[in-house]
């Protein structure tokens, strides 16, 4: 029997639920720690990247009104599916991170167990950050947490699921949007993981998943002035490719989670100021009394 060719893929992005291909075309090859040939993932344009922020900022209304509660549920579902889907995380940070099978399947674990730590917060954040107010008069104010709008994330680049679960989570979590650019070299698990979304219960454009080099979107995103935050995770160990970014989302205001000087341990404990950053506080004054 003659030997079976195996079928090489080559993955299209992830965009208002959708699975366009790249509008300019362009593919580039996914190789894994010793170069060998895994898969052709698209290159994201700047055409791309400006599809994604309409395509997120369509489902701020719809995402950012749903209840707190809701939202747990269907972050949740994720999770379940990412589980049924194991198997496949694990064969990808394996090969593209250079990771033992063991070792992969442990990030792989960790991974899932955060989303899910995320999404058990989506009704419990507003009370540990909003506060009711004590004032002195005939009224009362309390403050609650509002979602910014629409976030882009720069992904981690050596960490390609566990470092994306935990700069994505956060952001969806609190009622934000967003546009995710995932690690060039290892895009593999963020393009897994935006098959789970999309088999999932999470909204169209609600994440949207552009694979490819920082440098053709990265500045788009920084600069458009539809986007309400930028997260610079990606940029880690490139102080001055992060310093043009920062300057470029200064036109309009943008909410700038800064890059750390090298990747971070992602498998440290997670808190709540990545959720935190991605909120607006309004305070909400009434008279009593009167």
């Amino acid at each position: 029997m003659a030997e079976r060719l195996a079928v090489k893929k080559t993955y299209k992005l992830y965009v208002g639920g959708r699975f366009p291909r790249s509008e300019s075309g362009r593919s580039y090859e996914v190789t894994d720690a010793k170069g060998r040939f895994l898969a052709n993932a698209a290159r994201a344009s700047r055409k791309d990247a400006r599809d994604a922020v309409v395509a997120a900022r369509k489902a701020v209304p719809g995402w950012s009104g749903a209840t707190a509660y809701n939202r747990g549920q269907v972050l949740y579902r994720v999770a379940e599916v990412m589980e049924g889907r194991h198997s496949q995380f694990a064969d990808e940070v394996a090969a593209g991170e250079g990771l033992s099978r063991s070792k992969a399947t442990a990030i792989v674990d960790e991974a899932i167990d955060r989303w899910v730590w995320y999404a058990g917060w989506a009704d419990k954040i507003a009370q540990v950050v909003g506060s009711s107010n004590p004032v002195a008069g005939p009224y009362f104010d309390f403050s609650v947490p509002e979602p910014t709008g629409v976030v882009a994330v720069l992904a981690p680049q050596q960490s390609s699921l566990l470092g994306l679960v935990s700069v994505l989570a956060p952001v969806v979590v609190g009622g934000n949007v967003a546009v995710v650019l995932a690690s060039a070299e290892r895009p593999l698990p963020a393009i897994t993981l935006s098959e789970v979304l999309a088999t999932s219960d999470v909204p169209g454009g609600v994440v949207n998943i552009l694979t490819g080099r920082l440098a053709d979107t990265a500045p788009t995103l920084a600069a458009h002035m539809d986007v309400n935050a930028i997260d610079l995770a990606g940029a880690a160990g490139d102080a001055e490719h992060a310093r043009e970014l920062e300057l470029a989302a200064a036109d309009n205001l943008k909410r700038v989670v800064r890059a750390p000087v090298a990747e971070p341990d992602w498998t440290a404990e997670p808190g709540l100021d990545r959720i935190a950053a991605y909120l607006e506080t309004k305070t909400v004054w009434h008279p009593v009394g009167i």
